[in-house]
This record gives C-alpha cells, structure tokens and sequence, in this order.
C-alpha cells in the first residue's frame, strides 16, 4: 500500500476554502485513505502548525479545531507519527531545506521506504527534489489509490 507523508498546507487548504482546486484534490487523497487503498502519515509536528494556524490565522475556535483533529486522527487510513529522527533532520535542515518544520515532514518521509511527501508549496517541493525526497505530483486520486 502506497504511504504518504501530508503537510500543514494539506490540512489547512481541505478545511479551508482558500483554494479549491488544493481542497478538491486533499478530498480525493483523504478519500483514498480512508477506503484504506494508502496510508497518509502525519507527523506530529503538522498537527501542531494546524492548531496554529487555524486558530491564530482563520480565528476558528478551539473547540471546532480540536472536533476537526479528533475526525482526522480517528479516520481509517491516517498514522500519526510522534517519533523523529533528529540526526535525519540535521542532516536537511537548513542546507537542503531551510524550513524547520518542513525537515521534519522531509525526515519522516526519508524514513519510510517507498513513500512520497503531499505538499502544495512549491518552494518545498524543489527543496525535496534536491534532496532526492519523493513528491506526489500531479492528480492526487490517480495517484493515491494506485499500489
């Protein structure tokens, strides 16, 4: 089964209708996951940014954020990945990927055999490319529901 390692953008833009075209295709990955034809990983750290974000940008109440993590973590398809390997992370950050938080979400993937990493922002993208770190490209259904 394909493995996917999701970033805060993932979240944010299918809870969010900040850009539908990212919302459209979160559902469609989401869907797949929890039809269990892949598993989407979620490193601890992206929940923390999500709380973040949604409360100090988007001003959603801490009550509909916390119902919003308690679907998500309970949803068939979905791992969340306390453990990271900081010497992994040292080894991005900050030369090959400059953001702190995006090495973590870079170091979990490089930690799973076969896996890519769903991301929406483009200057991370590049940044795992140069890191010979896997992206999934493209129609996130196709993509997602493949083996």
């Amino acid at each position: 089964m394909k493995k996917y390692v999701i970033d805060t953008n993932c979240l944010i833009s299918f809870v969010t209708d900040r850009n539908t075209d990212q919302q459209q295709r979160m559902a469609a990955v989401l869907e797949a996951a929890s039809q269990l034809r892949c598993t989407l990983i979620c490193p601890q750290h992206v929940l923390t940014e999500f709380v973040f974000v949604m409360d100090r940008v988007y001003q959603i109440s801490k009550p509909v954020i916390g119902a919003t993590i308690r679907d998500f973590v309970s949803m068939p398809g979905i791992e969340i990945r306390h453990e990271i390997d900081f010497s992994t992370i040292l080894t991005l950050w900050p030369t090959a990927v400059p953001d702190f938080g995006d090495a973590i979400v870079a170091a979990v993937c490089k930690s799973i055999k076969g896996s890519a990493v769903i991301t929406f922002d483009t200057k991370f993208k590049a940044s795992l490319r140069k890191a010979g770190i896997a992206v999934l490209e493209g129609d996130f259904s196709m993509s997602a529901g493949r083996e």
